[in-house]
């Protein structure tokens, strides 16, 4: 019961990494609160998690509604203990795209703009929002997902990979701007994770996947929820600024 009686945010929570952690949380004591744009998945895990949790509609890039949504917490629970920044979607292109000489494709400025919107102010939306609540209270730790592409960079993935730069970025600036108010701010950076997201990719590429990992193996969403547990969790009370990498090795090619 690592995190008996804490309130715990986690944006994205209806599926995957934000499910498991969900679940993970709620089984070490957190009162969770499970954010999200889909309403039905989320209504069932909140539903799972036990009678303390409950579900949100948020779209964190709406800062009114983002904002409403923590006042709306604050007035349920009364504090605001752990937040975990887990939203986030892909828009994969390449920059652009060229065959025989001639430009047949290229990132749209669509994609590019959503995958910013969500992945990386949403993150900011979202702690800039909850901050308050953890200085008044002294305390507090936010996470943030941040990829192993932040690091490496990958192909295909320039909106993906700048946002997951930025929240890396980011949670450094926090971890000095917040850390007086005794708020501790951490990254998590996975390699390929077995997620919903993933499931829509060909059975070839998940097995280059694999084979990239020098475990020899795809992550599951409880590898990277055990690792929000422990820097959530009074065990990791002196890491701050940190990115811990869940990638069973992984070292990213082109």
């Amino acid at each position: 019961m690592r995190l008996q009686d804490r309130v715990a945010i986690i944006t994205g929570a209806a599926s995957g990494i934000g499910k498991a952690t969900a679940v993970t949380f709620a089984r070490e004591g957190a009162r969770v609160v499970v954010a999200d744009v889909n309403a039905e998945l989320g209504q069932a895990v909140a539903a799972s998690v036990g009678p303390d949790a409950m579900f949100a509609h948020l779209d964190v890039t709406d800062r009114a509604a983002v904002q409403a949504f923590v006042e709306q917490v604050v007035a349920r629970y009364g504090r605001i203990d752990i937040l975990v920044n887990n939203a986030g979607i892909t828009r994969d292109a390449q920059l652009v795209r060229y065959k025989e000489g001639q430009l047949v494709g290229q990132m749209s400025e669509a994609d590019f703009d959503l995958v910013v919107a969500i992945n990386l102010k949403g993150v900011f939306n979202c702690t800039q929002a909850v901050a308050p609540v953890m200085i008044a209270q002294k305390s507090g730790v936010i996470l943030n997902a941040s990829s192993i592409v932040g690091l490496y960079g990958n192909f295909g993935q320039t909106n993906y990979v700048a946002t997951k730069a930025g929240v890396i970025g980011m949670t450094r600036v926090w971890a000095r701007e917040l850390g007086r108010y005794g708020i501790r701010v951490n990254a998590v950076a996975p390699g390929f994770i077995q997620t919903e997201m993933t499931a829509k990719m060909p059975e070839k590429v998940l097995a280059s996947m694999a084979e990239h990992t020098p475990l020899g193996r795809l992550g599951q969403p409880q590898d990277v929820a055990n690792a929000y547990l422990w820097l959530a969790s009074d065990e990791a009370a002196f890491i701050h600024g940190a990115v811990l990498s869940v990638d069973g090795g992984l070292v990213m090619g082109t």
